[in-house]
């Protein structure tokens, strides 16, 4: 007697892997449109400096292909870069962007920032020897995560607020004091001129991650990437691709701009060095505003996309804040899972639909 056979028991038995080559070969007409070399390059960021063969599967199983994450303490050196590496491209990932830090005597000028930079200068080296591309960092005297507050989204989901009168008062903290703007553009003129030439040098790309939130002033010091114009004086101390940005279209809205026309003008002098995709409402620009669904925001998220895709921006997409689920909230040790599944999806979309466009 035959019976039929359902799709479950199809699978179950013959296995999903045995028809995952057909799957994957892609259709006649160049569909699906595939990353490539000059196309963005969507990422996630890395678990652990030794992840677990099931950590990076469940990164692969969402097609994403590169990982970022935070880089060891400082002066990195090659070989501890390319075991990092090798680990990760053992489960089919490439390590393309780490974030440095540990110097915060050259933030805020004071005695030992010599010595703190020479520390990232054998770092850059150490990145460019071991062949990472990407070194992103910041460079702000206080983050202003006091203004933060969470906030319903549709169906309860979690959104994050961020008001700037919670914070507007604050004194600076000890370990920090007040530092005008001035001082700190003096401190990052000094930490570039030092080491942008070694990252010209060792053919690695420096990416200054805006100040988020941008606050006007936080606890007493001066915000240099908290404004667009901050950002395009930032890219002249030191011209160079070296000396580039991290381009987040969210920051972007926050400060009042449209992301679209900023991502243009930096792109024309190549020094996007990375990205940041996602969305945002705001109700008074740099002071109050809410990060939401990628879908639901004031960002347009496909025309960001479309301008990148145009510029033929080579590097990393992080889809990040990814905003609380209850399917997450459930299952508390899933890391947000469904929550990066969901940004990443529709990022996935909007580059295959960008690329289709273009």
């Amino acid at each position: 007697m035959n019976v039929p056979i359902s799709r479950r028991t199809l699978f179950q038995t013959a296995g999903a892997a045995a028809l995952a080559p057909k799957a994957m070969s892609g259709a006649a007409g160049g569909w699906p449109r595939r990353e490539g070399q000059n196309t963005p390059k969507l990422c996630m960021i890395l678990s652990a400096r030794e992840p677990s063969a099931a950590a990076m599967r469940r990164i692969k199983q969402l097609g994403v292909d590169h990982v970022l994450g935070g880089g060891p303490p400082i002066p990195w050196t090659e070989a501890d870069l390319r075991a990092m590496m090798e680990r990760y491209k053992a489960g089919g990932l490439s390590v393309s962007n780490l974030m440095i830090g540990g110097f915060g005597n050259t933030l805020y000028g004071r005695p030992g920032r010599d010595e703190e930079i020479d520390k990232v200068r054998q770092s850059i080296r150490a990145a460019g020897q071991a062949g990472l591309p990407v070194i992103e960092y910041n460079f702000y005297a206080h983050r202003a995560v006091e203004g933060y507050h969470e906030t319903p989204g549709r169906a309860g989901s979690g959104m994050l607020s961020f008001d700037y009168e919670r914070v507007r008062n604050l004194p600076p903290l000890p370990n920090e004091g007040a530092h005008p703007i001035g001082e700190m553009w003096n401190n990052v003129t000094y930490f570039l001129k030092a080491v942008v030439p070694v990252a010209v040098e060792s053919r690695v790309r420096l990416a200054l991650h805006p100040n988020d939130p941008p606050a006007p002033v936080s606890r007493g010091s001066g915000q240099i990437m908290g404004s667009v114009e901050g950002w395009k004086r930032l890219v002249d101390i030191v011209p160079s691709p070296c000396n580039g940005i991290t381009f987040d279209c969210g920051v972007t809205r926050e400060m009042g701009h449209d992301p679209v026309e900023v991502c243009r003008w930096f792109g024309k002098r190549d020094c996007i060095n990375h990205v940041h995709f996602r969305n945002v409402i705001v109700k008074t620009p740099r002071e109050q505003y809410t990060e939401v669904f990628p879908d639901e925001g004031e960002v347009n998220m496909f025309a960001v996309m479309k301008e990148l895709v145009r510029q033929k921006y080579p590097r990393l997409i992080y889809p990040e804040h990814p905003r609380g689920l209850d399917a997450d909230r459930e299952q508390p040790k899933s890391g947000q899972y469904a929550a990066w599944t969901y940004n990443v999806a529709y990022a996935r979309a909007m580059l295959q639909a960008a690329m289709e466009a273009r």
